[in-house]
């Protein structure tokens, strides 16, 4: 069975999971560890545009992009051309010994792609984690200070260090200590739960305060932060947070550093999600959407910056691997050629619009949120703000027994969120959000 891009539903012709899924879950539990989960109990087989098959033969509409991986479609051509073309050529010599073209266009891409014309560098690594960690090492480097500042609700990877900068827990650091040392916490800026009155630059002045309180500005090497928190719940800064907190770096020698590992690469109708509010970062981080489901990451910044760091203090055997990287040029090539940047902020007027009108009918739903394809629904008891866990998971569980993937996220498990591939199609995405409308009504 091949994938139509055309299909208008979810063409279930089994149950989810089918009898091959089933099969094949059994064989996992007893070869993977027990510790990585799945989100859903069914197996892929192929996937296409915003469309995943399953090995039983289930068509399910796709409103999770791996993760926000798969932001020009799974399998896009000009993307498996581009990788079948290099895989033939050469799969490995690694950068730090012969190096290659295809690593040095991907730099010189980010650099020109990254906010702001200031002279820049860029090094490739593998994960979005493995990136984060090396935009500390970099400032940490530069400045000769430690300290680093991450923000309540913040993810930022599963290694030692990210997950010291990473606010939730369960599941990510429970019983993983202990963490890296001098990494603190300020108070994020939410506007679903800061109140009146708690603007941008009040949220800034706030978490400036505890800043200049715990840490000092004279032993802090950087200010991480994404400009739209993914795992912990999508939550967009208010308006004017994100400029403050990065003057405030500016003025005492702190490094800024965007983590755009989720919200970069035109998911939100701008390349990186920084441009919506003007703000240029000293690095950013970028991964994900950036190699079409390859593993890329990448670290772009001011040239002074990058430089600071000795010959051989940045790297990694597989970093910039020339498959990624011919991956990564066909996605920035299909961005561009396709429109995909207006198709985010297309996608976006079609879910606000949807999800807007759930709202209304709805007290359960007590936020829209998001920029681009990047939205999600904080879901509450209704009359208050007080979150619902249970009843996110159960639209999420009706969701994929319906054959639609929807993934859930924040700090108390409440926000449905929603990354559809940027080359969906309307009839797809209104189908999804049907099912979505369905789920919520057979949860009251």
């Amino acid at each position: 069975m091949s994938l139509s891009t055309t299909t208008p539903a979810p063409l279930t012709t089994a149950e989810l999971p089918g009898p091959l899924s089933r099969d094949l879950m059994a064989r996992k539990q007893a070869a993977v560890a027990d510790g990585v989960g799945t989100t859903m109990p069914v197996f892929a087989a192929r996937a296409h545009g915003g469309l995943v098959e399953d090995v039983d033969g289930n068509e399910l509409i796709d409103l999770g992009s791996g993760i926000a991986v798969t932001t020009v479609g799974a399998s896009h051509p000009a993307v498996v051309e581009a990788v079948q073309r290099q895989v033939a050529e050469f799969t490995h010599t690694c950068f730090m010994v012969t190096p290659y073209e295809p690593y040095v266009r991907v730099a010189e891409r980010l650099n020109a792609l990254t906010p702001g014309d200031h002279d820049k560098r860029t090094v490739l690594f593998n994960s979005g984690a493995e990136a984060v960690e090396n935009a500390i090492k970099i400032a940490r480097h530069a400045t000769k200070r430690s300290a680093v500042v991450a923000f309540d609700h913040a993810y930022h990877g599963r290694t030692n260090l990210t997950m010291a900068l990473t606010a939730k827990a369960m599941p990510y650091k429970a019983g993983f200590g202990p963490f890296a040392p001098d990494v603190f916490r300020a108070p994020m800026s939410y506007p679903f739960r800061d109140g009146a009155g708690v603007d941008g630059p009040a949220a800034a002045r706030r978490a400036i305060d505890v800043i200049e309180k715990q840490v000092g500005a004279g032993d802090l090497a950087a200010v991480v932060i994404e400009p739209i928190q993914g795992e912990g719940g999508f939550i967009v800064p208010a308006p004017g947070f994100l400029a403050a907190l990065a003057d405030w770096c500016a003025a005492n020698g702190v490094v800024f550093i965007a983590d755009e590992v989720q919200s970069g690469i035109a998911r939100t109708g701008r390349m990186f999600a920084v441009d919506h509010e003007g703000v240029v970062p000293d690095l950013v981080v970028s991964a994900k959407g950036i190699a079409g489901g390859l593993p890329l990451s990448a670290v772009t910044g001011r040239a002074e910056l990058m430089n600071s760091v000795h010959v051989g203090g940045l790297g990694g055997t597989y970093g910039g691997n020339p498959i990624a990287c011919a991956a990564a040029l066909a996605v920035f090539d299909v961005i561009e050629q396709d429109g995909l940047l207006q198709r985010a902020l297309d996608i976006e007027q079609l879910v606000r619009g949807r999800l807007g009108e759930l709202q209304a009918a709805d007290p359960r739903i007590g936020d829209v949120r998001g920029r681009g394809a990047m939205l999600a629904i904080e879901l509450v008891q209704p009359g208050t703000t007080d979150p619902d866990p249970a009843l996110t998971k159960a639209v999420a569980a009706y969701a994929h027994s319906r054959g639609v993937v929807a993934l859930t996220c924040g700090t108390h498990g409440n926000v449905l969120r929603l990354l559809p591939p940027l080359t969906i199609t309307d009839e797809q995405l209104h189908r999804g959000l049907d099912v979505l409308a369905d789920a919520l009504a057979a949860a009251r």
